[in-house]
């Protein structure tokens, strides 16, 4: 039962943060993947110094593979959340996949109305696939374990 409730807080908690990091107006927005974005350049510059990234043009890079990643950790705790309340394995894929998909929609909507955001088809495309890189990461995993 703990589990269970776990998951489920887990789930929402981090949905929660995503409404909040997309609640951002785009100024907000922006200045937090630039903070991130110069600190990775930095590091690249300073480790590989003859490959001289410049900020602006990877802050998009940044920005989308964000998107990615945010929604593959949402796939995988989903898919343990309803792996948790025994939803059979061959619904559990889809149900999963079918939760990250509506999430990333309703999160472009609810950006339409955030001052200098816009809902993107492309980043729900891409939300869909790092939550279905994440339901698969999680199921490999668990594969693997069954077999050890």
């Amino acid at each position: 039962m703990k589990r269970k409730v776990l998951s489920w807080i887990l789930v929402i908690f981090w949905m929660a943060l995503i409404f909040y990091l997309s609640h951002q107006p785009a100024a907000e927005s922006n200045g937090l993947s630039s903070g991130v974005t110069d600190m990775i350049v930095d590091i690249i510059n300073r480790t590989v110094p003859d490959i001289a990234l410049e900020s602006g043009s990877f802050n998009y890079f940044i920005r989308k593979c964000a998107h990615f990643f945010a929604y593959m950790i949402l796939g995988v705790l989903v898919a343990n959340c309803l792996l948790n309340t025994n939803v059979p394995k061959p619904r559990l894929f889809l149900l999963a996949l079918l939760i990250c998909i509506l999430y990333a929609i309703s999160d472009e909507i609810h950006q339409m109305f955030i001052p200098g955001r816009s809902g993107q088809v492309s980043d729900v495309l891409i939300d869909s696939t790092g939550g279905l890189v994440g339901i698969l990461g999680l199921s490999a995993i668990r594969r693997r374990k069954s077999k050890i």
